[in-house]
C-alpha cells in the first residue's frame, strides 16, 4: 500500500500552495519575526471586526520541517491573536510549501506595505530579506540614492541600507528609535559605534536627558573610527551648544522699519541695532563708573 504520509523533505517541495483549516495549537509564530503584536486599540477595533465579519483573509503559513501536521505562521499573527482573544478554535490558511528563506521573503513582502510599520520593525524585516536573499545567493543590488535594489519595492536602495543599519544599534537606541526621540540619520551615524561606545551615548543621554544632533552624532563616529572616543569625549561633544538650542529673538520687521531709513537692509538694521544696544550699555556703564 501506498505510504500516504508524506516526508518533511517532499512537503517543503511540494510546488502548490494549499487551502485548509488549521487549529490554532497547531500554528507557532514564525522565528524571531519583527513585528509587534500589541493589545492595544488596533487589536481591538481588529477583533470586533472578526466577531462582526468573521475572517475576511487566510492567515499565510507553512509546514514545520520538524513537526508533522504543525505550522509556522509566515502573515497575519495579529489575526491568529485576536482569533485567540475570541476563543476560536481554528483559522482558514493558505499553506505554502516552501523553505524558511522563501517564507522569510515572502513575510516580509506581505507585511511591508503596512502603514502603521515603526521604523524599527521596518528595519528588522529588511535585514531578514536581505539576509534571505543572501542565503540564496541574490545580491540586492545597488544602494544609490536613485536606485531600488530587491530588497524593497517602496524605499530607496540608500534608505534600505540606512534602515538595516539600525538593527545594529543596542536595544535602548533601538527604542529611543521606535518612539521618534531619536531620527533615522542621528541613529545610523550611531549605528557605526560599538557596543561600549553606545553605551557611553546612552549613559550620557540618561544623565543629561538630551539627545544629540546629528552633527554631533557623525562627529561621534569620526572620533570612534580614529581610535579617539571614549566617555569623556562622549560627554564633551554631547555638551555643545547645538543651533535650535540657542536663543533668538524675534522683531517684527514693520516695528522697526517706521524708526530706520527704508533703504536698509535686513543685515544693515540688525549691524544699527547692536550698535545702539552698545551705544546704550556703554552709556549705562560710564554713569555707573562716576
Amino acid at each position: 500500500m501506498k505510504d500516504m504520509k508524506t516526508s518533511a523533505e517532499k512537503v517543503v517541495k511540494e510546488p502548490k500552495p494549499k487551502l485548509m483549516n488549521i487549529k490554532l495549537e497547531k500554528l507557532h509564530p514564525f522565528k524571531s519575526h519583527p513585528y509587534k503584536v500589541l493589545d492595544d486599540e488596533s487589536m481591538t477595533e481588529l477583533v470586533e471586526s472578526i466577531k462582526e465579519y468573521g475572517f475576511l483573509n487566510r492567515i499565510i503559513v507553512r509546514p514545520l520541517e520538524e513537526k508533522q501536521d504543525e505550522y509556522e505562521i509566515i502573515s497575519r499573527h495579529r489575526r491568529v491573536h485576536a482569533a485567540e482573544l475570541l476563543e476560536i478554535k481554528e483559522v482558514s490558511a493558505v499553506v505554502h510549501f516552501i523553505d524558511r528563506d522563501q517564507a522569510t521573503i515572502l513575510m516580509v513582502d506581505s507585511n511591508c506595505q503596512r502603514e502603521n510599520l515603526s521604523l524599527m520593525e521596518k528595519a528588522r524585516s529588511y535585514r531578514m530579506k536581505a539576509d534571505a536573499l543572501s542565503h540564496q545567493g541574490h545580491t540586492c543590488g545597488q544602494t544609490g540614492h536613485k536606485s531600488r535594489d530587491n530588497v524593497s519595492d517602496a524605499d530607496s536602495g540608500r534608505t534600505v541600507q540606512r534602515l538595516i543599519r539600525l538593527t545594529y544599534l543596542m536595544p535602548e537606541l533601538q527604542e529611543y528609535v521606535d518612539n521618534g526621540k531619536m531620527k533615522m540619520l542621528l541613529a545610523y551615524e550611531l549605528s557605526f559605534l560599538n557596543k561600549e561606545a553606545q553605551r557611553d551615548v546612552i549613559d550620557r543621554i540618561d544623565e543629561t536627558e538630551n539627545f544629540p544632533s546629528h552633527a554631533q552624532a557623525r562627529r561621534m563616529r569620526a572620533a570612534f573610527e580614529e581610535g579617539k572616543l571614549d566617555y569623556d569625549t562622549v560627554a564633551e561633544i554631547m555638551a555643545e551648544v547645538k543651533p535650535n538650542q540657542i536663543e533668538k529673538l524675534k522683531i517684527p520687521m514693520d516695528d522697526i522699519r517706521k524708526y530706520v531709513p527704508s533703504s536698509m537692509t535686513p543685515a544693515e538694521m540688525l549691524e544699527y541695532l547692536l550698535k545702539l544696544v552698545k551705544k546704550e550699555y556703554d552709556r549705562q556703564n560710564n554713569r555707573n563708573a562716576r
